[in-house]
């Protein structure tokens, strides 16, 4: 028996060897070098040179810019986050359904999470909202003001970048609808001979039900908000006068158009710390808003 079980655990570890190596070479390594470079001045061309927490001072103390993105992508997720999650919410529910073509609904609705953080489709987003674009166009038809700079005026830029971020919400909404198919039909059966109607049963019902759900999707696409990177870049590389600058664009710019690999690492811990702690803000909260039925209630 023991030379069977030590055969198993040999084959086990055959099995998931080359797997751990990847993820030990291009997962921990990669992590543990950028922690040590964020104590040093690495310029890429030269070798690193220990100089402890100065970067992190510096980017705290005496860099505007720093801020100034993080505050870009405070605004991004804050806005960004709960609107994907209510198109996304409201789409399921809809979707909820019985009729026919909803599956090729749904492939529809999900198509734009799939390719939605895509080059392509940035550069879609950039001419659609470009000056002849085709936004512009349809508000001209409409008789409406049609000389809208979307992308040159800074106060709407971020604006464009939030709406492609917000239309990006299939992913969560075939989430929501996994979640609200594991409702059973019962309570709500019993809710309407009880006399509720449909926005207590939605209140009483169905949000309580489909909280691990939304703490779910809450938790991840926050963590996705505060890593975009792809729509600031393509559609408007930071600009009007940085107001579409986001973090992870700094970032970009810090370690690899000035060569400040050492500030870019302490860039990427300083956020890799904001997005724990957030994370773990909407888990300590979740005690007093997620509902767990085999509990019954979120503590």
């Amino acid at each position: 028996m023991a030379r069977g079980r030590r055969a198993d655990t040999i084959a086990g570890y055959a099995f998931i060897g080359p797997w751990l190596l990847g993820f030990l070479a291009f997962v921990i390594a990669p992590i543990l070098i950028s922690l040590f470079l964020s104590f040093t001045r690495y310029d890429i061309l030269s070798a690193p040179k220990w100089i402890g927490v100065a970067n992190y001072v510096r980017l705290l103390t005496r860099d505007p810019k720093f801020w100034h993105s993080m505050g870009v992508t405070l605004l991004t997720v804050l806005v960004s986050v709960p609107l994907r999650l209510a198109f996304a919410l409201v789409v399921a529910m809809l979707l909820n359904t019985r009729y026919r073509a909803v599956a090729l609904y749904r492939a529809l609705y999900y198509l734009p999470s799939l390719i939605g953080g895509s080059v392509a489709v940035a550069v879609m987003w950039r001419q659609l909202f470009g000056n002849e674009g085709a936004v512009n166009s349809l508000l001209a038809l409409a008789g409406l003001p049609s000389r809208i700079s979307w992308l040159g005026d800074p106060g709407l830029a971020i604006w464009t970048i939030i709406l492609l971020l917000v239309w990006q919400f299939g992913s969560s909404m075939l989430i929501f609808l996994a979640g609200l198919k594991n409702i059973p039909a019962a309570y709500y059966e019993a809710a309407t001979v009880d006399g509720a109607r449909g926005l207590q049963r939605f209140l009483r019902i169905t949000i309580p039900l489909l909280s691990p759900v939304i703490l779910f999707n809450l938790v991840m696409q926050t963590i996705g908000s505060f890593l975009v990177f792809t729509p600031s870049y393509i559609i408007t590389q930071g600009g009007p006068l940085d107001s579409t600058l986001v973090y992870a664009l700094y970032l970009y710019q810090r370690g690899f158009q000035y060569f400040q690999m050492g500030v870019a690492s302490a860039m990427a811990w300083i956020i890799l710390l904001v997005i724990a702690g957030s994370t773990a803000l909407i888990f300590r909260s979740s005690s007093a808003w997620v509902y767990y039925e085999a509990k019954g209630d979120g503590r």
